[in-house]
């Protein structure tokens, strides 16, 4: 597809899990519109229960809206995205494979490169191993995820989501159940995987500094039903490094994006009240 206009586009989407709340006014997210361009990495903060994992699946499409229409690179996105990866805030590696072994599990699944996987077999496994030292995994691709730590499970979960060479990442918690050496060691990881491929992220986190030092772009969503109130456009230098996390900028955003969302726990309309 072509460069220009917007990578990601929701236009006006609303969903509602049935079509009984759907006509008694109860929505899961309600209204939602925004852009991202080309390679853009976007964050996705608010309070538990707002629909931030339900913007993922609408995203992604494994939700269709109920009003509304999203598109993913110029297409309307009406099914699964197979130019997308997810990963989770549980790595779920499969217990009987080696690292290698899960890493390289979409490319049996994901055509075209399931019907190359014998041809291209070679080809993929060092992908997959290249992949794998990108993040620090060199030499652990023959070990089972009961011999990674945490960390390393959830460094082979992201290699699994990207092993197809998606154009999107969709992130939900990834780093959630993490130490805190552990999650600012895996932000610099993706930090380098994501600015030397280029693709577009889309992370749901809790962790305003989490969301701060890597995205682009910070969304804050209201408490359920989801809504976008707060667009914050992040424009710190990159690469960055963790040290900017301690320096006055870098806490005033954390910080105005703390206000937004504890203001939430006092003002909100119903979705009677913002309904077209």
């Amino acid at each position: 597809m072509s460069d220009n206009g917007p990578f990601v586009q929701f236009n006006r989407v609303w969903l509602a899990y049935n079509d009984e709340l759907w006509a008694a006014g109860k929505f899961a997210v309600e209204d939602i519109s925004l852009q991202l361009a080309r390679g853009e990495f976007a964050a996705i903060v608010g309070p538990s229960g707002c629909g931030k994992s339900t913007f993922m699946k609408l995203a992604t499409g494994l939700r269709k809206p109920s009003r509304g229409e999203i598109q993913v690179d110029g297409l309307a996105v009406d099914g699964p995205l197979k130019i997308s990866g997810m990963a989770f805030q549980a790595a779920s590696l499969l217990p009987w494979r080696t690292t290698l072994q899960n890493v390289m599990l979409p490319l049996e699944i994901v055509e075209p490169h399931r019907s190359l996987l014998r041809e291209k077999k070679a080809e993929y496994t060092e992908r997959a191993r290249a992949l794998l030292a990108s993040v620090g995994l060199s030499g652990y691709e023959d070990k089972f995820p009961w011999q990674l730590s945490g960390g390393m499970q959830q460094r082979a979960s992201i290699c699994r989501a990207l092993i197809h060479e998606p154009q999107l990442l969709l992130l939900d918690e990834p780093f959630g159940a993490l130490d805190a050496f552990t999650r600012e060691e895996l932000w610099c990881a993706l930090r380098d995987l994501q600015a030397a491929r280029g693709f577009n992220v889309i992370l749901v986190t809790h962790d305003l500094r989490e969301s701060v030092f890597l995205a682009d772009t910070v969304y804050v969503m209201s408490r359920s039903p989801g809504r976008i109130v707060h667009r914050r456009a992040i424009e710190l230098p990159r690469p960055r490094e963790l040290e900017l996390t301690y320096t006055p900028a870098f806490t005033e955003i954390v910080h105005e994006l703390r206000g937004h969302i504890g203001a939430l726990r006092h003002v909100g309309k119903s979705a009677a009240e913002l309904a077209p």
